[in-house]
Parts: C-alpha cells; sequence; structure tokens
C-alpha cells in the first residue's frame, strides 16, 4: 500500500517541480528585470529542490518498474520492494555525495 500511495504522490509533486524547474529556466532566460532574473536563477539551482527532484525521480522510477514486473505476472512483491528501495537508495546516495561535493553552493 505505501509503495501505491508513495507513487502516486511522488507523481504529482514531480509535476509541480518540473513546471517549478521550467518557469524558473525560462525566467531566467528571459530579459526582463535583472534582479527577477538573479532570484529565477537562484531559485533554479536551490540545492534542496534539486536533491527532492532527483530522489522523486528514483524512487518513482523505480517504483514504476516495480509495478510493470508484477503486472507482468512476477509475484514477489516484498522482494521486489526491498530490491528497488536498495537500488533507489545507492543510487540517490551515490548522486547526493557526488552532487554535494562537485557543486559549488
Amino acid at each position: 500500500m505505501f509503495v501505491w500511495i508513495f507513487h502516486r504522490i511522488s507523481g504529482v509533486l514531480l509535476i509541480f517541480l518540473m513546471v517549478f524547474q521550467l518557469a524558473t529556466g525560462f525566467f531566467q532566460a528571459s530579459f526582463t528585470d535583472p534582479a527577477l532574473t538573479k532570484t529565477m536563477a537562484e531559485l533554479h539551482k536551490d540545492r534542496a529542490v534539486n536533491c527532492v527532484l532527483v530522489f522523486l525521480f528514483v524512487f518513482h522510477g523505480l517504483y514504476g518498474v516495480r509495478t510493470i514486473l508484477i503486472d507482468a505476472g512476477l509475484r514477489r512483491e516484498k522482494l521486489l520492494f526491498w530490491v528497488c528501495t536498495m537500488l533507489g537508495l545507492v543510487l540517490f546516495l551515490a548522486f547526493l555525495v557526488s552532487y554535494l561535493t562537485l557543486v559549488r553552493p
């Protein structure tokens, strides 16, 4: 039940965060007020938003693959849950370490 709820909520959050990223990128590229451009650039590069976005992408994608495998006839739901969760944690932590060490604040 957790995966079903998380998958739906993460999908909605991904839509809103992607619209946010697209809007801030658009306003950053526009030639309007320099103060607005600077504010949009700061919002677009916000580390917390980017980390949440990657977290949601990783887990939404892996839980989507899990759902596809269950629909295809694989009945090991708990095993799939733990495999997807552990793989998601490894992928997200690898991203987090590289992002926080390579990208300057």
